[in-house]
């Protein structure tokens, strides 16, 4: 094991562990760890496993893998390998889930606190709403354009943030497309039925909800600002690419 000791860090680790002949290469943490590892192992033949020891756990719930017990350690020994899809939004690399918006400026709010968890998610989220604004975005998929003020729109490669709470009901890592969930502008009252159907996992039939499929999409907005990349925050321009990179990462989940 190797202690990273810095951001980014985890990404040289791996690409030395690569470029040293290692076949499978373990990412102990949450999402933004896991993100890290992978962009290293992206189109090579090496393998990466996970042991989830985030908040959240997006992708390696999505795989089978919840905590960090016995089941994800003897999946590193006995599991199987898939080769799942991986994303890009504006270059970066992500590999469960990338959005702008609300769960942009939750991720940055998150990112700057210690205590962690679900809870914690929670309380920032409640604190956030009472100021945050929703944007004018336009979004495109190749064959349609269409003009939506939302609350937050997010592309996703699984079904869920993690802690539970499912984006887009029925993504799939593997199926050669990503998600596309943009959730209306609401006041509370009708942010609280949303809220409980990320839990119930039927996000997608709320109302005024938007979901697309496809392997590239365009979102415009009216000025630059930030983005999170599987919780991971970055500042770019007020146009996003997002575009879908099918069969590009081999990941050891239960047999």
């Amino acid at each position: 094991m190797v202690p990273t000791e810095r951001p980014r860090h985890a990404t040289e680790l791996a690409r030395r562990a690569v470029d040293e002949g290692c076949k499978l290469v373990v990412a102990v943490g949450g999402d933004g760890m896991i993100n890290e590892v992978a962009q290293a192992l992206v189109g090579t033949d090496a393998v990466l496993g996970l042991i989830p020891c985030g908040s959240g756990n997006g992708l390696s719930r999505h795989l089978g893998l919840v905590r960090p017990d016995d089941r994800a350690f003897r999946t590193l020994l006995a599991g199987r390998q898939r080769t799942i899809d991986t994303g890009t939004a504006n270059g970066i690399p992500f590999f469960n889930v990338m959005g702008a918006g609300f769960d942009a400026e939750i991720s940055r709010q998150f990112n700057r606190i210690t205590s962690r968890g679900v809870a914690a998610y929670f309380r920032i989220g409640v604190a956030a709403w009472h100021r945050f604004r929703p944007e004018t975005f336009v979004i495109g998929d190749g064959q349609t354009t269409v003009t939506v003020r939302a609350t937050l729109v997010a592309v996703a490669n699984s079904d869920q943030y993690g802690g539970a709470a499912f984006i887009a009901t029925g993504a799939q890592v593997d199926d050669g497309r990503l998600d596309l969930i943009a959730l209306p502008a609401s006041g509370f009252f009708r942010a609280v039925p949303l809220l409980a159907r990320l839990f119930l996992n039927s996000c997608d039939r709320g109302h005024g909800v938007l979901h697309l499929q496809g392997k590239r999409f365009t979102i415009q907005r009216s000025a630059p600002g930030c983005i999170h990349t599987d919780g991971e925050v970055h500042e770019t321009g007020a146009d996003i690419e997002v575009a879908i990179r099918p069969g590009s990462l081999h990941v050891m989940v239960p047999a």
